[in-house]
């Protein structure tokens, strides 16, 4: 499969070599020096282009992409607020495709399945509290993260206790998402259930990039026979 990349930073680098184990062919590489290339051959001719970039350029990548009728891979977060209907529109009525995610890792994938499952059990026990907390590197400006939120919104859809999820909140009605910035943390996601008898915990604790770059390919792989607005719940069926 021909893959362009949007974003070269350490996640693009590790989707390139994760892409090339797998077989495929890297046709073009844009990064913030080399936008014009939006506009070359070598982009257009790719199949898939992956996408990772900030919550300030992925819509309008999504656009120069499309425009050239290459379907988009993004696990970029940050643009949803703005841009989510535009793009639900394009996919449905303009027969565009992204897939997109908040993150890729299969890891994750069924983390967060389990998630879904033990917050629609402890719906029957409201002895329980429950909070979320994530953990990343020092550079990741953006919080709580996209996979943070995702997670949430997941739990709250199932808890009648809860009628959404704050930062730093004491309404009980709100699921308290807290988040850690520390040293070169890949990502740490957990979640808790607390009660006077005891605490029921699940977390996702990530070596490294490696299975974010690898679900991203896959994404590409799938995309690739796929057409609209896809998901992970679409590529897996937990």
């Amino acid at each position: 499969m021909k893959i362009a990349l949007i974003g070269y930073g350490k996640m693009g680098r590790m989707i390139e070599q994760t892409a090339l184990e797998r077989g495929h062919e890297i046709v073009s590489i844009i990064d913030i020096n080399n936008q014009e290339d939006f506009e070359s051959e070598a982009f257009a001719s790719a199949e898939v282009a992956i996408e990772f970039t900030s919550p300030q350029a992925a819509y309008a990548n999504y656009l120069r992409a499309w425009e050239k009728g290459v379907k988009v891979v993004s696990g970029s977060t940050g643009w949803l607020k703005d841009h989510e209907e535009d793009v639900r529109r394009a996919c449905s009525a303009e027969g565009r495709t992204l897939f997109w995610a908040s993150n890729f890792s299969v890891g994750v994938a069924i983390f967060a399945a389990v998630n879904r499952y033990l917050a629609k059990i402890m719906n029957a026990f409201p002895q329980y509290d429950v909070e979320l907390e994530e953990t990343h590197h020092v550079h990741k400006l953006d919080h709580p993260s996209g996979t943070a939120i995702t997670l949430a919104e997941q739990i709250v859809a199932e808890l009648d206790r809860k009628d959404d999820w704050a930062e730093e909140t004491t309404d009980a009605r709100l699921l308290r998402v807290d988040h850690i910035r520390r040293g070169e943390v890949a990502g740490i996601h957990t979640v808790r259930y607390d009660s006077e008898a005891d605490i029921i915990s699940i977390s996702h604790d990530a070596h490294s990039r490696k299975g974010f770059a690898l679900g991203a390919v896959l994404a590409a792989e799938y995309a690739r026979e796929h057409e609209g607005l896809l998901t992970i719940e679409d590529m897996f069926h937990f």
